[in-house]
């Protein structure tokens, strides 16, 4: 592979972030064992942890999915998306610790092999209430391990971002299956409509913000229509678009973010290069397009990273035409100069 494997490079909000998160694993894990050891002082510990960290696998779940849609709802839950990755790969620790001892605690004390017992001990397949809810846990952990596996930088060069990011939205497959896994656990082995309740509620929560984050989204979004001769559309005014900031224009199947700034006002590509982000949702700082997720940057008028880095944007055409802003979908090849109109 071309591109040269580096180690995670620490900072200190890496660092902040991975002690609050693991803190606050610690403390939860802590809580959950004074309860259940009070409420059921006779539980046995390889039950105590498979509860423990079932549960805690799925809090952690929703909360991944919920970062992005809070993120672009409120800015103030940005921080919590830049290394969400590190949130992803300890929670595959958790649900694999999960998994691994409802292996041996239901399957490897058998003459069977565990793995061929998980599959076989119960073969009501074609019974929606009887289904074996484990296995439907097992090809969720499956997703988890493949994503972790996949979450360094490295395969994000290496697979390209858009099959990158593909491989990664397999994390609603794994969420699905996990949420039918929980459900038919409930109604075969606990039979509680609260567990079932709470469960629905979470589903609910999780939908609901990314519908509106959807629509908040499209409502930010400009569909262009009524072409000039030249190809050019209209999107807004100058004085529509905040310095530093852009506009998003959706057309002719381009996704463009056009940024006003130092008096100038440039077209590039809406998509990072990194992980698709939505560019036109940062701002321009150091003169730079920092995208929203991850700070990655790129020259406005040319959309090249700075050096060292390599990344490149597609650009367009703008002009100013009295006082209204107008763009040419064509786009130019990544990191191709265009002169900025002046405001």
């Amino acid at each position: 592979m071309s591109v040269q494997y580096s180690t995670v490079q620490w900072n200190r909000q890496k660092r902040r972030y991975d002690r609050i998160m693991l803190v606050s694993i610690a403390v939860y894990l802590a809580l959950f064992a004074a309860l259940q050891l009070a409420f059921y002082p006779t539980v046995s510990p390889e039950t105590l942890i498979i509860r423990a960290t079932g549960t805690l696998a799925l809090i952690m779940l929703h909360f991944i999915l919920a970062i992005g849609p809070l993120s672009r709802i409120d800015s103030r839950f940005m921080p919590l998306l830049y290394n969400r990755r590190h949130l992803g790969v300890t929670l595959f620790l958790i649900a694999a610790v999960h998994g691994l001892f409802n292996i041996i605690q239901f399957h490897g004390l058998g003459n069977e092999d565990p793995l061929v017992s998980l599959f076989t001990s119960n073969t009501r397949y074609g019974s929606p209430g009887d289904f074996p809810f484990q296995v439907l846990g097992f090809f969720a952990l499956l997703i988890l391990f493949l994503m972790a596996a996949t979450s360094h930088d490295f395969w994000l060069k290496n697979l390209h971002p858009k099959v990158w990011k593909s491989l990664h939205m397999m994390v609603y497959a794994a969420y699905a299956l996990l949420i039918l896994h929980v459900m038919l656990g409930v109604v075969q082995l606990d039979q509680s409509p609260l567990w079932i309740g709470l469960a629905g509620l979470s589903m609910a929560t999780v939908i609901g913000l990314h519908l509106r984050a959807g629509r908040l989204e499209k409502a930010g979004q400009h569909h262009l229509e009524n072409a000039d001769q030249a190809g050019f559309f209209p999107v807004c005014t100058a004085d529509e678009i905040p310095e530093n900031r852009a506009k998003i224009a959706l057309v002719d199947g381009q996704n463009i973010a056009i940024f006003r700034y130092d008096g100038k006002i440039s077209a590039v590509s809406n998509i990072c290069r990194h992980q698709h982000g939505p560019l036109g949702e940062g701002k321009v700082v150091d003169g730079c397009i920092t995208c929203p997720w991850h700070g990655y940057q790129y020259l406005p008028h040319n959309g090249q990273s700075p050096p060292p880095y390599t990344e490149k944007l597609e650009t367009y055409d703008v002009m100013i035409r009295d006082g209204m802003v107008w763009v040419n979908p064509q786009p130019y090849p990544e990191g191709t100069e265009r002169p900025p109109a002046l405001c």
